[in-house]
């Protein structure tokens, strides 16, 4: 029972066993998923920033027990990390912009922030590839994402100050 939730958990459902492009299709879930609990159901985004905090935390746990008796430590079936790395600049976003919006203008930026963390996940651009090659635990697997996540929001942040 343990270990099959810790497969659905750490795979997002299922999604990491796709065989071509988790980690995108991961990522395309996510931003519905949130688009969905933000827009539609209204939900508050500091609930759902303390939600994101504690699949956070799960994760460093839940990860390391998956990837234990593997050889590769970053398994591509592994997609909570891209769960955790897209839910920040979506849910930064959500807070910083908390209120009534245009429809278009959430897509719009939900939009950007999917490209945007697609491209800092691939690339990896230091810090990104510092986690992905130094640490060969969970901290690896989430951090880089996390750091993905982590420039999309400044990319924004910058593009708001100077069009502002």
């Amino acid at each position: 029972m343990i270990n099959k939730f810790n497969f659905l958990f750490v795979t997002l459902f299922g999604i990491g066993k796709i065989s071509k492009i988790p980690g995108s299709i991961a990522s395309l879930f996510t931003t519905i998923f949130l688009f969905f609990l933000f827009q539609i159901l209204n939900i508050s985004p500091n609930i759902i920033l303390i939600g994101i905090i504690i699949v956070f935390l799960l994760s460093l746990y839940l990860v390391n027990i998956f990837i234990k008796n593997m050889d590769n430590k970053d398994p591509k079936e592994v997609v909570i990390d891209e769960f955790i790395g897209q839910s920040i600049p979506i849910c930064l976003y959500e807070v910083a912009h908390e209120g009534a919006k245009e429809t278009n203008e959430v897509l719009t930026f939900y939009f950007i922030m999917f490209i945007l963390f697609r491209i800092f996940d691939i690339t990896k651009p230091y810090p990104v590839n510092y986690y992905d090659k130094n640490f060969k635990n969970s901290i690896g697997v989430i951090m880089d994402d996390v750091c993905a996540g982590l420039y999309v929001v400044a990319v924004l942040v910058l593009y708001m100050v100077f069009t502002t």
